[in-house]
């Protein structure tokens, strides 16, 4: 379920998502990165209302506690482990990437616990 929602973002990075971010408050998610993240929710969690309305609350969560260039950096960071490669492992062994990864797993499991329990 959040591993979708995290495809989903590394798609919307590869989209643009980045330049969005330039114009937006810190804590302000540019409204295509929302919409993005609840259709990779919904993806996983079903294609229902009741999904829509937890994936909406989920991503919300998540924008109060994480600012949008943090969302961003680990986005790119597990999209770039996902690689082969050199390049790859270095995103994987650098324990800073660790702590920006660490930031965005306890968002969403915050996420996950107001909005899905």
């Amino acid at each position: 379920m959040i591993r979708r929602a995290i495809e989903a973002g590394a798609l919307l990075l590869a989209l643009g998502g980045a330049a969005a971010a330039a114009t937006a408050s810190d804590n302000d998610y540019p409204t295509s990165a929302r919409v993005d993240y609840v259709f990779g929710c919904m993806a996983a969690n079903g294609q229902t209302r009741e999904a829509m309305a937890r994936c909406s609350c989920s991503v919300d969560t998540l924008a109060s506690i994480l600012p949008y260039d943090h969302y961003v950096a680990a986005e790119t960071i597990l999209s770039m482990r996902q690689g082969v490669g050199q390049a790859a492992n270095i995103f994987r062994n650098t324990p800073q990437y660790d702590d920006t990864i660490a930031e965005l797993r306890r968002a969403q499991a915050e996420a996950e616990i107001t909005c899905f329990k």
